[in-house]
């Protein structure tokens, strides 16, 4: 079972990227963020003609997460993470495929910070802590993927001395992401790959790909009761070089199917 996450920066004007990344990749199911499009005006039929049957939660002009699957419709089990029901943004999506729980996340950028919006950054994060800690207690497969706009540690950024005041990097926010996974989470790239550079967005300005001036801030974290069945996780870093391509790249993660033995 390979599962993917892609916040593809705007759904509509890269659907040709996503279309051929799908083709050449063939994820079993897909994690989207940074839609950017009204709930009417997500592109369903191209995804179904592609293979894959969705569920998202679109919003206007930004935002907006989905997830699709090849092996059967996802099971809707929320489209708001709990905790503050004045929250109009479209940032998390929760379903149940083939058995196992996915939350699919879009956390606020944050900057500039200190301000309005890193408070609403840090308070966003007190919610997926507490959502999280709920679905652990849960002892069932479950996984939480998407763009976190949490850079962890130095190893996840070229010159995190330049980082050191921005909202992605701020002790604050790697705090927040560190109790997170303290509760039993496992950072599915950084088990595999404990010392390795890998970065997941480059920005489009001052040759950033091609210098691989990036950050890691595209993650997967497994509960326990999933990380038994990890066996492979990468970075189609390739995807980044195309033509009117996100500034991020898709990360994976393949799971043994079943319970492992």
């Amino acid at each position: 079972m390979k599962i993917a996450t892609y916040n593809v920066n705007s759904i509509n004007a890269r659907l040709p990227v996503v279309l051929r990344w799908l083709e050449e990749t063939q994820p079993d199911v897909v994690c989207l963020q940074e839609l950017k499009s009204i709930q009417e005006n997500f592109p369903e039929t191209a995804l179904l003609d592609a293979g894959y049957e969705s569920i998202w939660h679109g919003q206007k002009s930004w935002n907006g997460v989905a997830i699709l699957s090849r092996i059967g419709k996802p099971e809707e089990i929320c489209r708001v993470l709990p905790g503050d029901p004045e929250d109009a943004h479209s940032r998390y999506i929760e379903a149940k495929v083939n058995e196992v729980t996915i939350g699919c996340l879009y956390l606020p950028n944050g900057n500039p910070a200190p301000g309005p919006k890193f408070d609403y950054k840090l308070r966003w994060l007190d919610r997926l802590i507490a959502h999280g800690q709920s679905l652990l207690t849960q002892n069932t497969p479950v996984i939480l993927t998407g763009d976190f706009n949490v850079i962890p540690t130095e190893i996840d950024v070229y010159k995190p001395e330049r980082w050191v005041d921005d909202a992605l990097f701020r002790p604050e926010t790697r705090a927040a992401f560190n109790r997170l996974v303290a509760q039993g989470w496992t950072d599915a790239i950084r088990s595999l790959y404990p010392d390795e550079t890998i970065y997941t967005f480059w920005d489009y300005f001052r040759n950033a790909f091609g210098r691989n001036a990036g950050l890691r801030i595209d993650h997967f974290l497994l509960s326990p009761a999933v990380l038994p069945r990890l066996r492979a996780a990468g970075v189609d870093r390739h995807v980044r070089g195309w033509e009117k391509t996100s500034d991020h790249a898709p990360v994976w993660i393949e799971l043994q199917s079943g319970s492992p033995t």
